[in-house]
């Protein structure tokens, strides 16, 4: 993407305020005209007052009275329309950065799963906030100064040869000078400022990550090595970034040394021509004036165009995130209210790389209340097709329908309104026990939260704490204990009461003793609800309507717990390695063996 299409897009997010933009923009372009009003004007008093001195002409004070005035009126209105633009500039820059923040933050929530499993939260958080701030400084700076500046330096060309050719000529190769200097640093440091961000998305990143694993870093006395390569990863941005840095200080001591040159040679070759007859002495004290605000214009352009490339790395990467297409509604998408829970895979195949299938031509039916186990071997794809039951993914063929219509069809917030999930790994959120509750039903009654806390065996604990519902849990949840997180997430799931229920591994992190207690609580809760169990644990699904057995993508197996054993496939090898059934020929060696077992003196004897 090219500075010139980088900068549309940054014009382009102005989006509801692109009309105060415009009006900004011609703001700026009659400051820009009123500005060379005063060059004008003082020549023109300066070439009255020479021929009154000269005595080619007579002078009166009335005689100036007119272009005093005009010198006046164009201060005032300079100094009341650049205070209006910058004011507006302000106001609308501060706004729109909040507005595409926030306009972010929601398009990366809506973001598929698969691309937050490949891009880490740390350089998603850097590019927004990086992001927007150079949007917000790009904005500001060019609807006060900026834009006018380019205005100016269009409008001193044509403006100058119409006064003077020759002296115009001059001031015209100065602007081709700086445009061509400005021209070979961009390109001689393009690629190096696209190093430089890429260090600084990696130093995000590795802060990110120790920061969100702190309690690793400190168990395991890694705290130096961490703080060292930091310090590693910083002195490599910063030796990416001095080139670039020093690239550009060329174009700053440029523009210091141009405005002696320039006033110098305005001056030579302006009295050259006066002594030829070619230009008067108002002409050069205006063209001076020009060559003083010539050179600050073309600072302020090289300063915005400094601005600009080094936002745009940053800003390239943020478009990029923006430009990432999420999981999005049909046009003819409708919301079915509350489903009663029939579940189809049909011929269903999803592949993550488009070369190995993670589902390979499935298809099963769930009907309405029953409980569902999906068990394989870890990359066997049965959490990919529950996946694409609550469209995480959509599939590259085949059709997941739920009560007869395609998912697809179905607006994305009201499928998930219809489905809980219980994940693996508990997740929760940095606030109270309360809101993390309500995550599942945000208008939940102070009695519903004690009801689900209950119901999950979790009341208990909170009832502990001196601040019971209204207790932080901490950011991941770190100040619960592995088993507190997941009966909080089970609550959470118990709250929302959705007609599909996907439990992933859902009782995996708690002990034996409160794993009973929850598995009975379940056992309610899936009571004429269509439930899914994503398992390696085959304790807890020995009740499970049917069994669909997972290897490579395809189900293998399917029936019930009993009737998996009796095949003796793959189903009664697992439950074998997790003693659920006894291996082949037990019970004829417990015949032929007998068994020592110790007496209440302790000395063996045969059973």
């Amino acid at each position: 993407m090219s500075l010139f299409r980088v900068y549309l897009r940054v014009l382009d997010m102005l989006g509801s305020d692109k009309r105060l933009g415009w009006f900004l923009a011609l703001g700026n372009v009659l400051l820009a005209i009123a500005q060379f009003a005063e060059p004008v004007l003082f020549g023109r008093i300066v070439d009255a007052l020479s021929k009154s001195q000269a005595g080619t002409t007579k002078l009166e004070w009335g005689g100036l009275t007119p272009l005093l005035a005009m010198w006046v009126g164009f201060g005032l209105f300079t100094i009341v329309c650049s205070t209006w633009v910058s004011l507006q500039a302000d106001r609308l820059s501060h706004r729109r950065r909040q507005a595409v923040l926030t306009d972010y933050f929601e398009h990366v929530l809506q973001l598929p799963l698969a691309y937050h499993g490949q891009t880490h939260s740390g350089r998603l958080m850097k590019v927004m906030l990086q992001g927007t701030d150079s949007l917000w400084q790009l904005w500001i700076a060019f609807f006060r100064e900026h834009f006018a500046a380019f205005i100016a330096v269009l409008v001193l060309m044509p403006l100058s040869l119409f006064i003077n050719w020759r002296l115009g000529c001059l001031l015209i190769i100065l602007c081709v000078i700086f445009a061509a200097l400005t021209a070979m640093v961009v390109s001689k440091t393009h690629a190096m400022q696209t190093d430089v961000e890429g260090h600084y998305s990696a130093l995000a990143e590795r802060a990110s990550d120790t920061l969100g694993n702190v309690a690793l870093v400190q168990s395991y006395a890694r705290i130096e090595q961490e703080v060292q390569d930091l310090r590693n990863l910083a002195g490599q941005l910063l030796s990416a970034q001095m080139p670039v840095l020093s690239w550009w200080a060329v174009v700053a001591v440029a523009t210091r040394a141009s405005t002696t040159l320039t006033i110098l040679a305005i001056f030579v070759l302006g009295t050259w021509l006066y002594f030829q007859g070619l230009a008067t002495v108002g002409e050069i004290v205006t063209f001076v004036n020009f060559a003083a605000m010539l050179i600050l214009r073309l600072e302020q352009v090289v300063s915005f165009t400094n601005a600009l490339f080094m936002s745009a790395p940053r800003l390239r990467e943020f478009f990029d995130v923006f430009d990432y297409e999420p999981v999005r509604d049909r046009p003819d998408a409708v919301d079915p209210g509350r489903v009663r829970g029939l579940v189809e895979f049909k011929d269903v195949t999803f592949s993550y790389d488009g070369k190995r299938p993670a589902i390979d031509d499935v298809s099963f039916t769930v009907l309405p209340g029953d409980t569902i186990a999906l068990v394989g071997s870890t990359g066997a794809g049965k959490s990919t097709a529950i996946a694409l039951l609550h469209r995480v993914f959509d599939p590259q063929s085949g059709s997941v329908s739920i009560d007869g219509m395609d998912i697809r069809g179905i607006k994305l917030g009201a499928l998930r309104k219809n489905i809980g999930v219980v994940f693996q790994e508990a997740l929760v959120l940095n606030r109270s026990i309360a809101d993390n509750l309500r995550v599942g039903k945000p208008d939940a009654t102070d009695a519903q939260l004690r009801d689900a806390a209950a119901r999950a065996q979790a009341l208990d604990f909170i009832e502990r704490n001196p601040e019971k519902f209204n207790a932080t849990v901490g950011e991941r949840g770190r100040s619960l204990s592995g088993g507190e997180r997941q009966r909080l997430s089970i609550a959470r799931a118990l709250l929302k009461d959705p007609p599909i229920l996907i439990l992933d591994e859902a009782t995996s992190a708690l002990d034996a003793q409160t794993e009973v207690k929850i598995q009975a609580a379940l056992d309610e809760v899936m009571k004429n609800r269509t439930t899914f169990v994503i398992a390696h644990r085959l304790a807890t699904i020995r009740n499970a309507k049917r069994i669909l057995v997972f290897e490579r993508g395809r189900v293998v197996e399917s029936g019930t717990f009993d009737e998996l054993v009796a095949q003796e496939g793959i189903f009664a090898g697992l439950a074998r390695a997790q003693f659920m059934v006894k291996p082949k020929g037990d019970q004829v060696a417990a015949a032929e063996e007998p068994v020592a077992v110790a007496d209440e003196g302790g000395a063996p004897e045969k059973a």
